[in-house]
């Protein structure tokens, strides 16, 4: 365990064993909310189940989500199943949102990932595996839809193990297939579970193995005892000797293989990480209540997993912290969002200690205090006050004034600064304006709250053209806050077509750039002098300033003018206004005036320095390359790869599923603009699409001569 337990208090141990902090993540359409309904409707949450084709999910609040039948913000809430307390977050599956599952992902302990019986491992399903892997989240695997005519567990099972190296672990095999899916062979219990897909309020029947089932039921009971005993030494002595562990035994081999599995542990080689397998078809009422036992019996409590790494913000010492409600608070700030009667509301994650409405934090990020006004529990927009929050908690504060996505709120007397949450770059820019003058200052305060709410939006002011640039992570991102505007904020705004946001670099080192702005008009002059190295970075760095000065030739008060000048420069590079990434700048020299020199005038020589430095270092511009899979019928297969390759696509591979193929290639963003449309002409309406960023790539240069020669980006 990841704390000590026999320090806490028993009610302490009591508390968080009992809790569960988990989350629904998966690709687009594989059934995140439907189950998530089931989960709410069977746990008491809720006594009516909503359904997404209705428009009546109850996480699903937003109006822009109801109309569209999809998830766009991580929606929170808490329920109970047996004796347990369960905070849930539901989130997006569409790739625009994916900051909202990494922000989940970033508090929560543990998570059911999606699968559709039809579809299988898809391109989003990738995406949020990974984010999953990187903050080291134990998982359950859920396979959905086994209803749906063309479902099949085994070929889905199969591609689990294959594109993550997975020991995907089936702890249920389905009882029938398609429209005769009626329940699950249970391995644990070896007993059949059958539903009444009419009458969701019925418990499920559990009763003997269907004789056509027996067998296949045995082959994968032997499959998961053998893939439990290589975590236990005690079951693997079991198994060798033939003999059956017990009902309990078996949970627990099952639990400690999924949480330990998933961690890094130093000086261990990491085994492949054990992911029980379940089946269902949510929509038909099929395979909740087993989930709900499974997320109990398996996902971990917060004394399971560590506590995120910290340090101390004056000196970057690690510091411990401990998942005890009577040690010194430490949480951390995964969320903003407006609320029309309380303002804003910061959803936090407790790690330690315990907070009450009235008391003072420090905002450890930006070292200011903070007060805490009410203490909320969410029920997606609905909130419950409550008068306190402890180790292990999700909820929602009210009440602070400058607090981001991100911060770290603890004590003053013990501060601590937990990882910032890392979030995607934007892909896709398009300029805005209102089309009124009374307006603008409403657009503006709109446009500042939505980007403290989301952090993959941005908001730039192009100087040269005037106008206002808003930059996300595709159409629907933008389309979405544009909706936003016009309904929460009443603003109604004229918009350009959505363009690819490009970016530039350098791919030369630049030894020195020297430069010196000197001003003199009479009274007190400007003297700034700077001399930077500039060298490129890897991918997604972004621009990282270091300061090699010695001896006091720049005083120190002066440095962060110069960082603040080289961030200001990077907004606006010289090829094309684009915004630079993935350099490093090093000030190394220069030198001051007693009288003369100031912070602007350090700022401006550093801005001045930055533009040269990357001018002389062979600039080029990047653009993002895009993962796209198609789905589509093999009658029409030539024509789509033909098609993407003219859009100057790279086909990946491509794979057969079912009587379907699925061509896996990387497309600039650019060439694909108006793909939907395209795609539909070319395969009668039988072909699908997914696409997600990628990465950044070199435009090539005949393109990039033609973005530069057409002066600033298009509006």
């Amino acid at each position: 365990m990841a704390t000590d337990s026999q320090q806490l208090s028993k009610d302490a141990v009591e508390r968080l064993t009992y809790t569960r902090n988990f989350g629904i993540v998966a690709h687009i359409d594989a059934g995140k909310t439907t189950t998530s309904e089931r989960i709410l409707f069977y746990t008491g949450r809720i006594h009516k189940i909503g359904e997404i084709d209705e428009g009546t999910t109850s996480l699903d609040w937003m109006a822009q989500e109801r109309e569209r039948g999809i998830t766009i913000t991580a929606a929170t809430t808490t329920c109970f199943w047996r004796n347990y307390r369960l905070n849930l977050i539901d989130t997006p599956g569409h790739v625009d949102f994916t900051a909202e599952v990494e922000r989940s992902l970033k508090v929560l302990d543990g998570c059911v990932v999606v699968f559709c019986g039809v579809g299988g491992v898809e391109p989003q399903s990738e995406t949020v595996w990974r984010q999953a892997d990187k903050y080291e989240v134990p998982r359950l695997a859920f396979i959905n839809k086994l209803d749906r005519v063309g479902s099949d567990f085994v070929t889905v099972l199969q591609e689990i193990r294959e594109r993550f190296g997975a020991k995907a672990v089936p702890l249920q095999i389905p009882w029938g297939r398609e429209d005769t899916f009626t329940g699950m062979v249970d391995l644990v219990t070896m007993k059949g579970v059958k539903f009444d897909s009419a009458n969701p309020a019925k418990p499920p029947e559990v009763g003997e193995i269907p004789p056509e089932l027996r067998e296949d039921a045995k082959r994968f009971r032997h499959d998961l005892l053998e893939a439990v005993a290589e975590h236990d030494d005690r079951l693997m002595e079991q198994y060798i000797h033939n003999q059956e562990p017990t009902e309990a035994e078996l949970r627990a081999g099952i639990r400690a293989a999924t949480i330990t599995s998933s961690l890094a542990r130093e000086g261990e080689e990491r085994r492949p990480l054990f992911v029980p397998v379940l089946c269902g078809a949510s929509f038909r009422n099929i395979g909740a209540q087993p989930l709900l036992d499974a997320i109990c019996d398996y996902l971990p409590s917060p004394l399971d997993v560590p506590i995120p790494p910290a340090h101390h913000p004056a000196t970057d010492e690690p510091v411990v912290c401990r998942a005890d409600e009577e040690a010194p608070f430490a949480a951390l700030a995964f969320k903003i969002a407006s609320d029309q009667f309380v303002g804003k509301l910061y959803f936090i994650r407790v790690y330690a200690g315990t907070l009450k409405p009235g008391e003072t934090v420090l905002n450890a990020t930006k070292r200011r205090k903070e007060r805490i006004g009410k203490l909320l529990r969410m029920h997606a927009n609905k909130q419950e006050i409550i008068e306190e929050i402890k180790a292990g908690d999700i909820a929602a504060a009210v009440g602070l004034k400058d607090v981001t996505t991100g911060d770290t709120l603890c004590e003053e007397d013990t501060p601590l600064v937990f990882e910032r949450i890392q979030f995607p770059e934007p892909v896709v820019s398009m300029f805005i304006e209102v089309k009124t003058k009374a307006e603008q200052d409403r657009l503006g305060n709109a446009l500042g709250r939505l980007q403290d709410e989301d952090p993959t939006f941005r908001v730039r002011f192009d100087p040269e053209t005037g106008q206002t640039l808003v930059e996300g992570m595709g159409e629907l991102h933008l389309e979405i806050i544009v909706d936003r505007l016009r309904r929460e904020f009443s603003v109604e705004v004229i918009t350009g077509k959505p363009q690819v946001a490009y970016k530039e670099t350098i791919t030369a080192l630049v030894e020195e750039v020297n430069y010196k702005h000197v001003k003199q008009s009479g009274g007190r002059g400007q003297y700034g002098h700077v001399v930077l190295k500039l060298e490129p970075a890897p991918p997604k760095s972004g621009v990282t300033f270091v300061s090699k000065i010695v001896g006091g030739k720049i005083p120190k008060e002066f440095i962060p003018a110069i960082e603040d000048g080289v961030i200001e420069a990077a907004k606006t590079g010289p090829m094309a206004g684009y915004p630079v990434t993935d350099v490093t700048v090093t000030v190394y020299d220069g030198s001051y005036h007693d009288v003369d020199s100031s912070e602007i005038a350090f700022k401006i020589a550093a801005i001045e320095a930055f533009k040269q430095g990357i001018l002389n270092g062979r600039p080029v511009m990047l653009e993002p390359i895009m993962v796209v899979d198609v789905i589509t019928p093999e009658a029409v297969m030539g024509e789509i790869i033909g098609d993407l390759q003219s859009r100057r696509g790279k086909i990946e591979h491509i794979v057969q599923r079912g009587t379907t193929r699925v061509i896996r290639g990387f497309v600039p963003l650019s060439e694909m603009f108006g793909y939907a449309t395209a795609i539909r002409s070319l395969s009668q309406g039988r072909a699908a699409y997914a696409m997600e960023p990628a990465r950044y790539e070199q435009v090539p240069r005949h393109i990039a001569e033609g973005l530069i020669g057409g002066g600033k980006r298009p509006s």
